[in-house]
């Protein structure tokens, strides 16, 4: 199986790549610099290489692409790890758009964009799987206010979740989304729960059987409202 995934240099994107290499799988460590993106595939040993991916960049995305088709012949599963701008200072009645705009290119249009790539990739796997990482922060069910870059762009990806699911599901395609939920990295500050225990989620969606769930918004391997 061949999986890649973005922002994998730190953080929930290196852990669920240690995890996925535990499986036996090969991983494409993906991270906006070369050198990030060898200096992680070195930490995790065999089975992981390293590429160079902005998701915000077209011409990234389509490098990422043609790699896969020349050098690997494949792909199985895509987990859209990469997030920027937890903006806890700002409140949507005054907030800075160009920083909203920033958090999109990154969180919503960088995966959508991804999707699009690699999906001749996907359809032609034998157990094609899509994982939006995303926050229980992005449900609208319990959204009020506060981090609004952050809430509306996962709220998107939650949507492009949902209809990615209904176009693809006759192509065999699952796609969910997983909240981690709040681990102690980089973003998510001291405090949280372990990363191991946040990337268990998104490795579970990356490893459903084809009977599996597509389509839904999940924490733990649990249901989350939309």
């Amino acid at each position: 199986m061949i999986a890649l995934v973005t922002g994998a240099n730190r953080g929930i994107g290196h852990e669920v790549s240690r995890q996925l290499l535990g499986l036996g799988w090969t991983v494409l460590v993906t991270a906006r610099s070369e050198r990030a993106a060898r200096e992680a595939a070195a930490r995790l040993g065999a089975g992981a290489h390293p590429l160079r991916l902005d998701v915000r960049s077209p011409a990234d995305t389509e490098a990422v692409a043609r790699v896969l088709r020349e050098r690997f012949g494949g792909l199985d599963v895509l987990v859209n790890n990469a997030a920027i701008t937890y903006d806890t200072w700002q409140r949507a009645v005054g907030a800075d758009l160009d920083v909203v705009r920033e958090a999109m290119e990154t969180n919503l249009y960088g995966p959508w964009r991804l999707v699009q790539a690699v999906l001749p990739l996907l359809r032609a796997s034998r157990r094609p799987r899509v994982v939006n990482v995303s926050s229980e922060g992005g449900s609208l069910a319990g959204m009020t206010g506060g981090t609004p870059a952050y809430s509306v762009s996962k709220a998107g990806l939650n949507a492009l979740t949902r209809m990615l699911a209904g176009e693809l599901r006759a192509d065999g395609v699952l796609v969910n989304s997983v909240c981690p939920g709040w681990v102690a990295t980089d973003m998510g500050g001291p405090g949280g729960r372990p990363v191991a225990e946040g990337a268990a989620g998104i490795v579970w969606a990356a490893t459903l059987p084809d009977d599996g769930p597509t389509g839904g918004f999940f924490h733990d391997e649990r249901p989350l409202p939309w």
